[in-house]
């Protein structure tokens, strides 16, 4: 490789060469054609060794091109930044003045200086790079800085950080709750597909069964003209909430009538055995706006200055995804659907056509927010519901790994996505042909320079009602493998580690919401360490608690890790029965994922000897029945292993796993997975399975009954 561009990649945190995540840990050298492509995504020309050299010469002026960093990320126990000034000021009369974030209130502070010793010559000015150690204690939180000296005046924003994430006191004995995926919520109430009143109903059913915890998938916003479009993870904003969630039964404008209009298409819908969000979506939507006409008629009830407020406190987030859905809708009906392809004075929010389209569709972008007022009402109904059944944990939610590219966020602030590109994963033991999200993806640096404020509101806005929240790909804060549109490869970008763990932190504490890491997949070493010292939960799940990479036995419950939160499976695995008789082997060999009968037949073998695999640590755990011992080795030809279902529970119940998250799949002999990576709806009904049994009757279903006693009788 050359060597100048070798040395580039490296500041900018493009790795040259990564290895695969595969049982044989294969290393891969990346294309120079790869490492250009990202570089100049990032702001460097690379094209020719001349682009090259001047890309480093740049790279090494920026520090000394602006006197304070947009912010500083510290720990609390070491505050600490440094001030590039012209060299002529350094024996000046400086002071250092904080105030909490935004509040105006300037005090000064006690600090000490240290000259680094290092100066750089730019045009005719010499520059000297000082250190600042602020010598006081300060509470954790966010600081405006201002910084003089003679009459210079400089700012930036401190982020003062806590050693560890918040500890939740019910973490330091064993827990344990559900992973459920909301949408997939059957119940004799609500419209085919599960709703803010099904997870208060579920919550306060589970916490009667001795549950201290509710896992979520991601309930953010999707695209409003694509409901087919339901992948949770592929969201427009992770600001706020998906309008399927809400009730509509449960507005106050909704009337008797509305109902008896739609009560047949909605008896449809739930007796469907997958859900119909290209039906569903849209007539919710119809019967939202008709609520929202007569709300307009009540300009002054409580109900609308709660709404005006909520307006107001959202402020420019919500205005910038309302426009943005508005628009969408307005194009989309014009047959132009991506916001790259709409005509060019609407492709930013800041533009004065942008301007003049929200002031002549006032009555529709506020349509856009009242979905959002009143999905946000109900889950905060459902959240004091949690709260209120003394559930130890309550919600656990879940925050996706990136956005959509075709998303108001990346809309909004385009220069901070990387264009061109999109977030996967390279293979490894669970998805040996790797993976291709297509999610967009921050540039790491041009992160930094807005003080990391997008990931900042991303993290607040995820936990607020959690008490736990679940980092999706958790390795991202350390680096992402992105690949390019065009040359379809991809390698790892780098991000600031620290400063990314430290944000965490000191949202965690601020937010007091305990905070686990997704972890599956290509770890770095030294990563989970990392975490761990940052007091941040792993996640360990069935299928990959096995010794040799993931290849080898099961390991026993006392292996387990034991800051985890432990599960069967996860949403883009097989449940235990699906996986038990290989119809996920045969589903991948008809869907050409298994490419040839070679594969399969190894696939098949390998399945046999994980089944016995599984049987044995089972056995050796001594977790089945009393009445339903192991009758047999369960060969192909003699069936499932009844009371399997409560052995798998009561195995991961026995972990050392401060939490185990049981899964309704599991407990009710799902066959079919809820996602298959790699494909669409075209190939797979991906993100559209509903429980078989419905809310109402899931207390008195006996498979749940037995299942929650045998991890109650463990977890207890």
């Amino acid at each position: 490789m050359n060597s100048a561009l070798e040395i580039l990649a490296e500041k900018l945190g493009i790795a040259t060469s990564f290895l695969d995540g595969s049982q044989e840990r294969k290393e891969h050298l990346v294309d120079e054609k790869t490492i250009r492509f990202f570089a100049e995504k990032m702001g460097y020309k690379a094209g020719t060794e001349e682009e090259i050299q001047n890309s480093i010469l740049q790279y090494d002026k920026k520090r000394w091109q602006q006197s304070l960093e947009k912010i500083y990320v510290v720990d609390q126990e070491n505050v600490k930044f440094d001030l590039v000034i012209p060299a002529e000021y350094q024996t000046g009369k400086f002071s250092v003045l904080l105030s909490p974030s935004k509040q105006q209130n300037y005090s000064p502070v006690s600090f000490e200086i240290f000259n680094t010793e290092e100066y750089q010559l730019i045009g005719k000015t010499r520059y000297v790079r000082l250190q600042f150690v602020i010598t006081e204690h300060l509470d954790i939180g966010y600081y405006d800085l201002e910084l003089q000296v003679e009459n210079k005046h400089y700012k930036s924003l401190l982020a003062i950080c806590p050693k560890t994430c918040w500890q939740n006191e019910a973490l330091n004995k064993k827990t344990w709750g559900f992973a459920i995926q909301l949408y997939s919520l059957r119940s004799e109430r609500n419209w085919g597909v599960g709703d803010f009143t099904d997870l208060k109903n579920f919550a306060q059913m589970a916490a009667k069964s001795g549950a201290d915890i509710i896992g979520l998938n991601p309930l953010n916003v999707l695209c409003h003209d694509y409901p087919e479009n339901a992948s949770p993870y592929q969201s427009i904003s992770r600001m706020y909430l998906n309008p399927i969630y809400i009730d509509v039964e449960a507005m106050p404008e909704f009337k008797a009538e509305d109902l008896a209009e739609i009560k047949n298409d909605i008896e449809e819908f739930r007796q469907s055995e997958l859900i119909q969000y290209e039906h569903i979506y849209p007539l919710k939507v119809r019967m939202l706006r008709r609520c929202y006409d007569r709300f307009k008629q009540t300009p002054n009830t409580l109900r609308y200055q709660e709404f005006e407020n909520y307006v107001i406190a959202e402020g420019s987030e919500l205005e910038r995804l309302a426009v943005f859905q508005s628009l969408y809708h307005k194009y989309t009906q014009e047959s132009i659907g991506n916001w790259r392809s709409w005509p060019e004075e609407y492709q930013s929010p800041n533009s004065l056509a942008v301007k003049e389209y929200a002031k002549e569709n006032v009555d529709e972008i506020n349509f856009f927010k009242f979905m959002q007022y009143e999905a946000s009402r109900q889950f905060e109904q459902a959240a004091k519901a949690v709260k209120d059944s003394g559930m130890k944990i309550g919600l656990y939610r879940d925050l996706a790994v990136g956005v959509g590219q075709d998303s108001a966020e990346v809309w909004s602030e385009p220069e901070l996505f990387f264009k061109d590109a999109g977030a996967g994963a390279p293979p490894d033991a669970l998805f040996p042909a790797g993976q291709e999200w297509a999610l967009g993806a921050f540039i790491p640096s041009a992160l930094k320079e807005t003080a990391y404020k997008p990931f900042i509101k991303i993290l607040r806005a995820n936990m607020h009602n959690s008490g736990a929240l679940r980092i999706d790909h958790v390795m991202s804060l350390m680096r992402l493998f992105i690949i390019s549109e065009k040359l379809k490869e991809g390698t790892y970008i780098y991000y600031n580690f620290k400063d990314m763990l430290n944000i965490v932190a000191l949202e965690s504490v601020l937010n007091q919401c305990s905070v686990v890491g997704e972890s599956i997949g290509n770890v770095p070493d030294g990563f989970l360490d990392a975490l761990e010292a940052k007091n941040i939960y792993a996640l360990s799940v069935l299928w990959s608690e096995r010794y040799n990479d993931g290849w080898g036995d099961f390991k026993m419950p006392e292996a387990y890790p034991p800051r985890a939160f432990a599960s069967i499976g996860t949403h883009d695995m097989s449940p235990l029965k699906m996986w038990w008789f290989g119809y996920d082997i045969e589903l991948s060999y008809q869907l050409g994922i298994i490419e040839n009968e070679e594969q399969r037949n190894a696939s098949y073998k390998g399945r046999e000897n994980d089944r016995w695999r599984l049987l044995k640590v089972l056995d050796a755990s001594g977790v089945w029945p009393k009445d339903k011992p192991r009758q047999g080795n369960y060969i192909y030809g003699e069936g499932y292993p009844e009371g399997i279902e409560e052995a798998a529970n009561a195995y991961m119940a026995k972990t050392t796993c401060p939490v185990f998250l049981a899964e309704l799949e599991n407990i009710l002999h799902v066959e079919k997975r809820q996602n298959l990576p790699g494909t669409d709806r075209d190939k797979h009904p991906n993100w559209r399975r509903r429980i078989p049994v419905s809310l109402e009757k899931l207390a008195t279903d006996i498979a749940y009954i037995r299942n929650i006693k045998a991890i109650s009788e463990i977890r207890k």
